[in-house]
């Protein structure tokens, strides 16, 4: 467990989880960056299955106090907090806000470089360095030559700076699992995927996970992105409403004044016009 943003905001309040938008809606690449991560989830799904101390997230925010605006988040393709509920409060999360989880900071994140680089060796390892997270893996199997990396990076955080890790599968001691790429005929397709290993280095879940139950958990994380985004959208629309329904009372309220005003300048009293009763 990883405690290390606990801090409050010295400027903005801090939000509620249902105020929060779910993720950065930006689109991914290619279908790795859906697959690979959900991988390793349903992997520790049945790898763990008796345990309920642990989260995984796929493309989900991460809202932290170590920035300049709490309600911006850092979105991983993937990342692992330990020490949590695994259903928080028996529901699935929308986002991961860390002040609403006792300040747990997630062990393990997990980046997957786009064709559109968005700084996943700089700006983002930096976000991770703030926030605390212990180990940071950067997965770039296709343009690892034009970033200057290898295709495949484990760092840990050691005394405040990230140190690039030996070997492959690099074991993470303190989360207890390996990460590593392995060559596998995967449905019909020989595919290089990220796998979690044992300390022997041996390949956990492999011949367990099935295609039908990777597609099943990718279709339960699209179903609750769609409904999180429907409960936002419809949270916009009350919004909407209510900006509306303010101006209306703003505009009637304007148009009452302007009434009063001119009533004034003929010498009428606004305040004390004569009713139909006084004009029988």
């Amino acid at each position: 467990m990883l405690i290390t943003d606990q801090q409050p905001h010295p400027l903005l309040p801090l939000p509620e989880p249902e105020e929060l938008i779910c993720s950065d809606d930006t689109p991914v690449d290619n279908e790795d960056q859906n697959l690979l991560p959900n991988l390793l989830l349903t992997t520790l799904l049945r790898l763990w299955a008796d345990r309920h101390d642990w989260f995984f997230g796929v493309d989900m925010g991460i809202f932290h106090t170590t920035g300049t605006n709490p309600n911006i988040p850092v979105v991983p393709d993937g990342f692992l907090s330990l020490g949590v509920d695994r259903r928080k409060e028996g529901n699935s999360r929308r986002s991961y806000v860390v002040w609403k989880e006792e300040g747990v900071v997630p062990a393990f994140v997990l980046e997957m470089v786009s064709y559109t680089a968005r700084n996943e060796y700089q700006d983002k390892l930096e976000i991770y360095r703030q926030l605390g997270v212990l180990y940071c893996a950067v997965y770039n199997p296709e343009f690892w030559q034009r970033d200057n990396h290898d295709p495949f990076e484990v760092y840990r955080l050691e005394n405040d700076r990230y140190v690039r890790q030996p070997g492959e599968p690099v074991w993470m001691p303190e989360i207890g699992l390996g990460l590593g790429r392995y060559r596998y005929e995967c449905w019909g397709l020989e595919q290089e995927l990220l796998m979690w290993f044992d300390p022997d280095g041996n390949i956990h879940g492999i011949p367990e996970v099935t295609r039908e139950e990777l597609l099943r958990e990718q279709r339960r994380t699209e179903r609750e992105r769609q409904r999180a985004e429907q409960e936002l959208q419809r949270a916009d629309e009350l919004e909407r409403a209510l900006d509306a329904e303010r101006r209306r009372a703003d505009a009637a309220e304007e148009q009452t004044q302007r009434l009063a005003d001119y009533l004034r300048s003929l010498g009428v009293d606004p305040d004390h016009l004569p009713s139909s009763d006084d004009r029988h």
